[in-house]
């Protein structure tokens, strides 16, 4: 079971950097190197100098990005720009954020959860990780001995009982807040009332957590804490035993998942006559007029259905729109290249996308990762601007909540990109010392 406990936290001190804003950043993995560049500029302690340091000319293994990284962290909490918290804490956490014309409110509440390793309790992953990924964070996580990232656990609660007590708690308390690059508002409130600690904490022990984001983070906290102990058991009480966690409600009122379109590279030029006949008997498939801009409208329809089985497609040969629907035929045939998994995974979007069209009906293996984007406002852009990197782009429905739970209880991961939570969780706005 999830053990949840409170602790205290590495925060800076306002009275050092000012803003809040100013020193806090997204996760290192949807960072690119303009917005790399500008948290660089915009302070000298911002978080980015931890999660994500520069390469820099005559980097060696005794000085390198993550080496600089740790001399940081020392340096700032020398320094006092960083301090540990008196006392051990919870940390709710609010975003607010606006999706599709309405305002949207998502709490959780920060903790260190208790170690395990997949597929030996009840953590679930969802996603496949990549090694290069987990051997970078090992690196920075061995160089500074702390979790400067939090994981986000998700975890059933149908009457949002844990995180209710903790809203009962802070009700009144100015929270401590921070605007993000996208316009999201986060704030934070530190809980340290051993008996509402304690109230979550047995609440959450008998509920299982699936790892929403982070999976890289959560594995490698696992490989830090097997490396230290040696082959061992690591010390009981010893830090390096949990990770830092977001816990959100899987039923909280701000829980949405957005979905992962696809752009690919290095398919043959197919015009919509011929992905067509590739298609035909497995989907039905409705011809659509437009240009790039015709995604709103064919993503409206798709959206409407609500059917993992449908799924937009625009062959650049020809600048044609396509909307195929899964048939049972298809149905079948998935079952069929796929029987390797349960019925829960071969029925999701962006498994048809992948392993059906691409692999089987298009026979297309080992392809350049394609260009993900979230928003039909990206697709429509890339298609306008470069059409001739993307000879095939395809709109399709994200995994919901139950798609995480029923997949991951499985013992399955989910295609690459299943899912995408909106918004990201700051790193910054707490550090987790692993010491």
């Amino acid at each position: 079971m999830p053990q949840i406990s409170a602790f205290r936290g590495l925060r800076y001190d306002l009275g050092h950097v000012g803003a809040l804003s100013d020193v806090i950043a997204p996760p290192y993995d949807v960072i690119g190197k303009d917005l790399q560049d500008d948290l660089y500029k915009q302070h000298p302690a911002n978080v980015i100098r931890l999660i994500l340091n520069r390469d820099e000319p005559g980097d060696a293994d005794a000085n390198n990005r993550y080496t600089r990284a740790a001399r940081f962290l020392k340096n700032w909490q020398e320094e006092g720009v960083l301090q540990n918290d008196r006392e051990s804490a919870l940390y709710v956490y609010h975003q607010i954020f606006e999706y599709g014309g309405s305002e949207f409110t998502r709490r959780g509440f920060m903790a260190r959860m208790g170690l395990q390793r997949f597929g030996e309790g009840n953590i679930y992953p969802h996603e496949e990780t990549h090694s290069a990924a987990k051997e970078d964070r090992l690196k920075l996580t061995r160089a500074c001995a702390a979790n400067l990232s939090q994981i986000f656990g998700i975890y059933p609660d149908s009457t949002n009982e844990a995180q209710s007590i903790l809203e009962a708690t802070i009700a009144g308390v100015a929270p401590l807040e921070a605007t993000d690059h996208l316009g999201v508002v986060h704030r934070l409130w530190p809980v340290s009332d051993s008996s509402v600690i304690n109230q979550v904490a047995t609440i959450m022990a008998d509920k299982p957590m699936f790892v929403a984001d982070g999976h890289h983070r959560y594995e490698t906290a696992c490989n830090y804490r097997d490396e230290l102990a040696g082959g061992a058991e690591l010390d009981p009480t010893h830090p390096a035993n949990a990770v830092m966690t977001m816990c959100v409600s899987m039923d909280d009122p701000g829980m949405i998942v957005l979905p992962t379109h696809r752009l690919f590279k290095g398919l043959p030029a197919l015009t919509a006559d011929q992905l067509r006949d590739r298609l035909s008997g497995l989907f039905d498939i409705e011809d659509l007029t437009g240009g790039p801009a015709a995604a709103h409208e064919i993503w409206a329809k798709i959206e409407a259905e609500d059917d993992q089985g449908r799924l937009g497609l625009r062959t650049q040969a020809d600048g044609k729109w396509l909307v195929a629907v899964l048939t049972e035929t298809g149905r079948a045939k998935m079952a069929e290249v796929a029987s390797e998994h349960s019925k829960d995974w071969q029925g999701l979007g962006v498994s048809i996308l992948q392993r059906l069209i691409v692999e089987t009906m298009l026979e297309a293996r080992d392809l350049p990762k394609p260009t993900y984007v979230h928003t039909i406002e990206e697709v429509v852009d890339a298609l306008e601007t470069t059409p001739e990197n993307y000879p095939l782009a395809a709109l399709v429905m994200p995994a919901t909540l139950d798609h995480i739970r029923a997949i991951s209880e499985h013992g399955e991961r989910m295609p690459a990109k299943s899912t995408y939570f909106y918004p990201k969780l700051l790193s910054g706005l707490v550090i987790n010392p692993l010491r």
